[in-house]
């Protein structure tokens, strides 16, 4: 008796969390992300799929947060530094892409939709976020590039900057990789 009570109740709990984690996926906002020392939030609408990290062709005379080119699912991708494209201490970081890829390093492409043909290579990915998980508004940094839409801080006080893709591939520096 023992056993199917303890059964039942295994069930009942599973049920509860598969109808939870349907009802976070839907109302999910965000992909969660970390690059350098910061946290982003990319739009889902925005971002495509998630890759595992993958070996690079460098690219010379290009800007120091474009990091190369990726072969993913049989098409070239360009791998953007994301933490080297909009972090603070850009110029702290190992010179070498290598240098800083951890068996948590992720390259998530851009949406068809937005027409460019490029990953951003995250260091780790945190999750999927939804507004409710925030409980106020930050301030954006001081010259802060158009694409930070906007900062929140999340109820145990951390930093989020939220980035707008589309904004960003518009951007005439993005399109820019010469050096």
């Amino acid at each position: 008796m023992a056993k199917r009570q303890s059964l039942k109740e295994l069930q009942e709990r599973l049920a509860q969390r598969l109808t939870a984690a349907k009802t976070e996926a839907v109302t999910a906002t965000w992909l969660a992300v970390e690059a350098g020392d910061r946290r982003y939030l990319l739009p889902l609408v925005q971002s495509g799929e998630i890759f595992p990290w993958s070996a690079l062709q460098r690219v010379p005379y290009t800007k120091p947060w474009y990091a190369g080119v990726a072969s993913l699912r049989g098409g070239l991708h360009g791998v953007i530094d994301l933490a080297r494209l909009v972090g603070p201490a850009a110029s702290a970081l190992p010179p070498q892409a290598g240098e800083r890829v951890t068996s948590e390093s992720r390259l998530v492409s851009l949406h068809t939709a937005l027409g460019i043909n490029a990953v951003i290579w995250i260091d780790r990915l945190l999750g999927l976020r939804n507004p409710s998980m925030f409980t106020a508004l930050g301030v954006n940094p001081e010259g802060a590039p158009s694409y930070f839409t906007r900062s929140l801080v999340d109820a145990q006080g951390q930093s989020w900057q939220e980035l707008d893709l589309q904004m960003l591939v518009a951007e005439p520096e993005f399109l820019a990789i010469a050096a």
